[in-house]
């Protein structure tokens, strides 16, 4: 049974967050699915994936193409897990379930701590995630690094 983690920036961009999250991800042999509500959104992730970090690049693609279930990281704004992953980020409020977050190894729900209507939608969805039974993490980078603020054993 999986977790979901919340990670609330205050000090980087999603885009950056996510390489991060998506380097140690695939370190841990996780098949990755980045669900956003917008083409917009996933094609900055899609440009700054494949040009940085400058020493290295993540392997990806966008749903949609003929070798979706091939992909070990697949941007999409569409439901479902097309490329088998076990391991489900969430930029701009895209909706996650309490059965996907159980299915996977882990959820990250990424939100900007600039964004009023963010902070309230991810408010909502840990209370709907814990609610349903779900462990759940809360991260913040305001201290400068990432420390984990608050725990839900579901």
């Amino acid at each position: 049974m999986g977790a979901a983690y919340f990670y609330h920036l205050t000090r980087s961009s999603a885009e950056a967050t996510l390489r991060s999250l998506l380097g140690k991800s695939r370190q841990a042999g996780w098949r990755v699915v980045v669900r956003g509500r917008s083409e917009g959104m996933l094609d900055r992730l899609d440009e700054g994936l494949w040009l940085r970090p400058e020493d290295g690049f993540l392997p990806h693609g966008r749903a949609g193409g003929p070798h979706d279930a091939d992909q070990p990281v697949l941007l999409t704004v569409g439901a479902g897990v097309p490329n088998g992953a076990t391991c489900l980020m969430s930029v701009e409020g895209a909706e996650v379930s309490p059965d996907e977050v159980t299915a996977m190894d882990r959820v990250c729900i990424l939100f900007d701590g600039a964004d009023e209507v963010a902070l309230v939608h991810a408010r909502g969805q840990w209370k709907a995630l814990t609610g349903a039974g779900c462990a759940a993490q809360y991260w913040s980078e305001a201290g400068g690094t990432w420390e984990k603020k608050a725990e839900s054993g579901g």
